[in-house]
């Protein structure tokens, strides 16, 4: 028989405190009805005795100390799915929110996930197409990884991250099944009502599922937001044997969040105000990527997050570093000279892309052309450097040679236009195109028969860029 007890003994911003409980476990979701009429919803976050402190998912507006009544509901969170989640929206705990009535599903799931035996894991390989030539070239998304996307205010990741929602794929040798689980944490309403507005008129909303948790919702709820789009991406992926790829935007949002209920349970802060169990708290998330025994799918993940002042040092890009493999970096200088995407090579790595390119994936010269493109690129920046103290006309020819290589390769590689979609071929290419700028003796990262297959020898045979 369940119990309802009346009244609280304190509330403190989203947390509320409640006495004299019986039989209740951490991480139990719990059900509020204020006045009688309204019902919210929470969740247990610490016990001590018969003491209990619980997280109002919608806030505590309107509750009182004395008129509250309060039921264990005797479960985890859990969340309802379906392959029919599948083109709907939701809010930040799973709600439907696109007015097309709730999930009909008898399968609910714990938002905290199930443990996985690490031994059951498998080593990802091959890659996912994002038709952007600076991430598919050089940083290459392999189905499995958590490859997060580092940004500054005022930078497009936005637009960046509807471009690959619209454009990513497996390849168009793959007729495996591929969809994208959206989480949106804290964003403000024409932000949302643009990722909603772009994924309909290009006609991928089928194989997207959104979830939307607002600037104006409550603060808790960002905390729930990517545990649940984690969920149904891992039941899409190890129950319905599809690839997904889930994007969270914006991984500080939720952080920040983490800071704000830490500070009010009053908990001892650490580094910038945050908790000492931030990097536990990213891991949790981060770790549920991957491959897994008897399941022919996946859960690639792509978090963005933006960094404060952009400080790479700051506590969340630095935390975030540790646990995934690589990360994909915004530059503001790229961004004031109009190049789109502005993604910042020299910093920008993915630890996982030797094992899902070359021979049987991409192409064999995948590798190696990597190589000689960051090491190129890198020569431009001394070069630039040279110029600037020397002026560009003492410098010599093959300096000259490497600036003029530098500023079409940002023109043209790393600068695209925010609807093209370029196979890996096509990005390929586009890097032998450049390379041809440069003399073949400069070219000492690519093996000689790689070379001379691929390499433009004279300017009459290298095509117009």
């Amino acid at each position: 028989m369940a119990i309802e007890y009346l009244g609280l003994s304190n509330i403190n911003g989203p947390l509320v405190v409640l006495e004299g409980l019986q039989d209740a476990f951490f991480d139990e979701i719990v059900e509020f009805l204020v006045d009688d009429t309204t019902r919210k919803m929470g969740r247990i976050i610490e016990l001590y005795e018969d003491k209990a402190i619980i997280q109002v998912f919608e806030g505590t507006e309107n509750m009182s100390l004395e008129n509250t009544h309060t039921r264990l509901s005797g479960h985890t969170m859990e969340v309802c799915v379906s392959p029919d989640m599948l083109g709907r929206t939701f809010n930040g705990v799973g709600k439907p929110i696109d007015g097309l009535g709730p999930v009909v599903s008898e399968d609910f799931r714990d938002v905290n996930g199930l443990p996985l035996n690490p031994v059951k894991r498998e080593y990802p390989r091959n890659y996912i197409n994002t038709g952007i030539s600076a991430i598919d070239g050089l940083t290459t998304l392999i189905r499995g990884q958590k490859l997060p996307i580092f940004s500054g205010n005022g930078l497009p990741h936005d637009q960046l991250a509807a471009q690959i929602v619209k454009q990513a794929s497996l390849g168009s040798n793959s007729d495996e099944e591929f969809a994208i689980v959206f989480g949106a944490m804290g964003v403000k309403h024409d932000v949302a009502e643009f990722f909603q507005k772009t994924f309909d008129e290009s006609g991928v909303s089928d194989h997207v599922c959104m979830f939307l948790n607002l600037a104006n919702d409550p603060v808790v709820e960002r905390l729930i937001t990517p545990r649940v789009a984690l969920t149904v991406a891992e039941y899409l992926a190890f129950e319905c044997n599809m690839h997904i790829l889930v994007i969270l935007t914006d991984m500080t949002s939720f952080c920040e969040a983490l800071r704000e209920v830490s500070s009010s349970k009053g908990e001892i802060p650490s580094r910038k105000g945050y908790p000492g169990y931030l990097y536990s708290e990213l891991a949790t998330i981060y770790e549920r990527a991957g491959i897994i025994e008897d399941a022919s799918g996946s859960v690639t993940q792509l978090p963005i997050l933006t960094m404060p002042n952009d400080d790479i040092t700051h506590p969340i890009p630095d935390l975030t570093g540790y646990i995934t493999e690589g990360q994909v970096v915004l530059d503001r200088n790229l961004n004031g000279q109009s190049i789109y995407p502005p993604i910042s090579i020299l910093p920008s790595l993915s630890r996982l892309m030797k094992d899902g390119i070359g021979k049987g994936y991409t192409r064999e010269d995948h590798q190696d052309l990597a190589n000689q493109l960051f090491s190129s690129y890198a020569k431009v920046g001394e070069a630039r450097n040279l110029a600037s103290v020397i002026g560009e006309d003492e410098l010599s020819p093959i300096d000259k040679k490497y600036l003029e290589f530098g500023k079409e390769f940002e023109k043209h590689y790393i600068g695209q236009g925010p609807t093209e979609n370029r196979k890996v071929e096509e990005t390929l290419d586009l890097g032998w195109k450049l390379l041809s700028l440069l003399p073949k003796e400069e070219l000492d990262r690519i093996d000689t028969k790689i070379i001379d297959k691929y390499y433009h020898n004279s300017p009459d045979e290298v095509p117009e860029i």
